[in-house]
């Protein structure tokens, strides 16, 4: 293949996804006009798997929406995805604490178990069972075009397990086992949307034609910029960069303390030049609401401890409240488990009606 073949090929997938995320937009803004209009008439889910902490990107990045979703009416479910751990990971170490803290900072945010129902993968028997169909839609090669695929095994360093290279076909049954009909994500996760759609339109293509059984859902595209880590790279828990919702102020406050800066003492923003003095810009504005810009203004030439201290108080401010609301919630976790069994309880009912649907339609009820 010659140099110009290739950049040929390059091109060619590069306008295939650029038209598929305006069709997506497109879409998404659409259904967003609709679900503001009627917002009872449409099903949302959402998860995280649970790998550790949730941190302030998570909060700014979904947490926050989630929460106004739920309260303006849309039907929420929120899933704990415990066996997607073991994508790219092989221990299941802490998984339990893991698990409890999630919903211990989804009900501290907002998130209210009797409007969105939150569950656990690993105790949905028939909602993992739709994999076996669900899978048979699908070729080798579409799931190894998934990007997150790619990307998971590259960060991971494992060889690519039956898992992670199923892990787009795992989360479309976590959509479609309750017929959610909107998913709200960033721009990296469209992919995984799309190969929902195209499951659901195989299946009621293939078995299904007279009484589809599966909605084909829609993205809703996050408009929440990239949160930068303390150190100017994408906050992430494997970094060690992420300020933690359930984190104590004295934590943040030494976290913060240890961020990098670089020499220059004057303090502007700019996220090219001074990645990591922007990224503390980025937080003080996402937790004041002001523009980070105006901070540096503001700041001047006091320095980058004066920028520290700013940012120390501010996101300690911010997080007083929802710390609060978690520490009065951790001193019944008999509740925190309560509230996962009910949702469980809940999900294995939609999970088992779902599936009773698909062996109708595949004709396997003996």
């Amino acid at each position: 293949m010659t140099d110009e073949t290739q950049e040929q090929q390059i091109t060619a997938v590069g306008n295939e996804m650029s038209a598929s995320f305006l069709a997506a937009k497109k879409r998404s803004d659409a259904t967003l006009a609709k679900l503001e209009e009627h917002p009872e008439k449409f099903t949302m889910l959402t998860g995280d798997r649970p790998t550790g902490r949730l941190h302030l990107g998570h909060y700014f990045g979904s947490i926050r929406e989630r929460v106004a979703m739920q309260n303006r009416g849309v039907n929420s479910n929120i899933i704990i995805a415990d066996y997607q751990v073991i994508t790219d990971r092989d221990t299941t170490e802490h998984i339990e604490d893991n698990v409890l803290n999630l919903v211990l900072d989804y009900m501290a945010a907002g998130i209210d178990p009797n409007k969105t129902m939150i569950f656990t993968h690993s105790a949905v028997p028939a909602e993992n069972q739709l994999m076996l169909p669900f899978l048979s839609l699908v070729t080798e090669a579409e799931l190894h075009r998934n990007p997150t695929v790619k990307s998971e095994m590259e960060a991971s360093g494992h060889a690519l397990t039956g898992l992670l290279l199923t892990y787009p076909v795992h989360q479309a049954c976590d959509i479609l086992f309750c017929k959610a009909n909107v998913v709200p994500i960033g721009k990296d996760n469209l992919p995984h949307v799309e190969i929902t759609r195209t499951i659901a339109r195989r299946f009621n293509e293939r078995y299904a034609k007279k009484n589809p059984v599966f909605p084909e859902p829609s993205a809703i595209l996050s408009e929440a910029p990239e949160i930068p880590g303390l150190d100017g790279r994408k906050m992430s828990k494997s970094y060690g960069n992420s300020i933690m919702l359930g984190a104590t102020a004295e934590e943040t406050a030494k976290l913060i303390k240890k961020s990098p800066s670089d020499s220059e003492r004057r303090i502007t923003f700019d996220p090219i030049a001074r990645p990591q003095v922007s990224a503390l810009l980025t937080t003080a504005g996402l937790v004041t609401g002001r523009d980070p810009k105006d901070i540096a203004e503001e700041i001047g030439d006091s320095g980058a401890g004066t920028l520290k201290k700013y940012v120390i108080e501010s996101v300690n401010e911010f997080l007083a409240p929802h710390r609060e609301r978690r520490a009065e919630l951790a001193k019944d976790m008999d509740y925190i488990r309560d509230v996962l069994h009910d949702g469980n309880k809940r999900a294995n009912e939609i999970a088992n009606e779902t599936l009773e649907q698909v062996r109708e339609a595949m004709g396997m009820r003996y």
